[in-house]
């Protein structure tokens, strides 16, 4: 039956198909042909796979993302960072990575943050004289940073696929998220300086003044759903229909963005966003359910430790297949996939599940930039109308600067467990 269901995967994977497809076909062919499992039962663990209450914090995280790109949010972050980081070298490249940073503390989506400052700021630094593909290569690797901080999609999978506490999640990914903001912004310097990019006009203490009052509901908001979460107010789902309700009530009545016909287009952009997600989650519980009776975290656990039980060969061994798989497969179907397989065996470890995850999804966020399957990467090429191997190839020096991130908070554990413990 496994050989079935990974020999099909792989050749539907090849030809092209979508990956909830595939995984909803290759599993659908190993229990037919290899078993006695009926259609009906497939369909019953698809919907099993969805019928969990902390999955309902990602169609409203979706929902506030798209309301806040349309809500006139996203402008206010970038004009305020602008006016903090502008001057600097590298100005606008620099402004894009703080803006992100403000973003993905509330949309939880990189390919979201992405899509939505993308298209204010690749085409104004491509005007200010930066080269197209540095443009499109800040914007994509700054958007990793969507699924790294919290409120990200891909902790809350994670902490629902294997038990853990999202509060916990969500506190790790501050630090870390922090420091791969930071490598970039060095990157960036580093860059603008052998190329002598441009320096925006620094602002006086009174336009900063006015850009930051400007942003204050925007920037109230992850204070909002992360006080919520960490304080005990409301759990994760119920912070994302807070922040549906507030970015809708700012986008209306503060910034006077949203009309009807907005509203529409963001209803529609959210409902497909969040049916796209749904169905890759569905099938990919139904596959995991599949690996999971055939007991292969059992024989995947047993072969690991064979090699070595030592846990840091282990989160080596890791991380390069993470990176890999994540050049091939969606984050959010590898975190469904892998991570029921992977945190057993870490466990037995002696490694943090926690602590685990955090690593497992800043790894898996590299894919995101990382072809032939990173989202990022075809957001930003559309945008700016790029190459996608000029692109990647700009991306070099931020994928130096990540994986050095990645190997420090991989093996020095503090980074992560230290803030969960303090909060607590």
């Amino acid at each position: 039956m496994i050989t079935i269901l990974l020999v099909s995967l792989i050749v539907l994977f090849f030809i092209g198909v979508p990956v909830a497809i595939a995984l909803g076909l290759s599993t659908s062919l190993a229990m037919i042909l290899a078993g006695d499992i009926t259609l009906l039962t497939l369909a019953q663990r698809a919907f099993v796979s969805l019928d969990s209450f902390p999955l309902l914090a990602i169609p409203l995280f979706i929902l506030a993302g798209v309301i806040m790109e349309y809500g006139g949010i996203s402008q206010r972050l970038i004009n305020l960072a602008n006016s903090l980081t502008g001057h600097l070298v590298g100005g606008l490249a620099i402004v894009t990575v703080v803006t992100t940073m403000f973003f993905a503390a509330i949309s939880g989506s990189s390919v979201a943050a992405t899509a939505a400052l993308g298209a204010i700021l690749i085409p104004a630094m491509i005007n200010r004289g930066y080269e197209k593909e540095f443009a499109g290569g800040v914007q994509a690797v700054s958007g990793t940073l969507g699924i790294i901080m919290p409120p990200s999609i891909p902790l809350i999978l994670y902490g629902t696929a294997v038990g853990a506490s999202i509060g916990d999640l969500f506190i790790a990914g501050m630090v870390p998220g922090i420091l791969i903001g930071i490598a970039l912004i060095v990157t960036v310097v580093i860059i603008a300086k052998k190329r002598n990019y441009p320096k925006e006009e620094k602002k006086s203490g009174k336009e900063i003044g006015e850009a930051f009052v400007k942003a204050i509901p925007a920037l109230i908001m992850p204070i909002i759903i992360l006080g919520g979460i960490y304080s005990g107010i409301f759990t994760a789902t119920e912070a994302a229909g807070v922040a549906v309700a507030y970015a809708f009530i700012v986008g209306v009545f503060v910034y006077r963005a949203i009309n009807f016909t907005k509203l529409k287009t963001i209803l529609s952009q959210a409902s497909i966003t969040t049916a796209t997600i749904m169905l890759i989650l569905a099938t990919a519980g139904l596959f995991s359910w599949v690996l999971t009776i055939e007991n292969v975290p059992q024989q995947v656990a047993s072969f690991i430790t064979s090699i070595s039980e030592n846990p840091w060969v282990f989160l080596g061994i890791v991380i390069l297949l993470l990176l890999i798989i994540g050049m091939f497969m969606e984050t959010n179907a590898s975190i469904i996939i892998l991570a029921p397989i992977l945190v057993p065996v870490a466990s037995q470890l002696g490694i943090d599940p926690v602590h685990f995850g955090i690593v497992m999804i800043v790894t898996l966020a590299i894919g995101m930039v990382t072809p032939p399957m990173g989202l990022n990467l075809f957001v930003v090429s559309k945008i700016g109308k790029l190459r996608l191997d000029k692109l990647t190839y700009s991306l070099i020096p931020f994928y130096i600067a990540i994986l050095i991130v990645l190997v420090i908070i991989a093996f020095i554990p503090t980074i992560t467990t230290t803030f969960v413990e303090w909060v607590k």
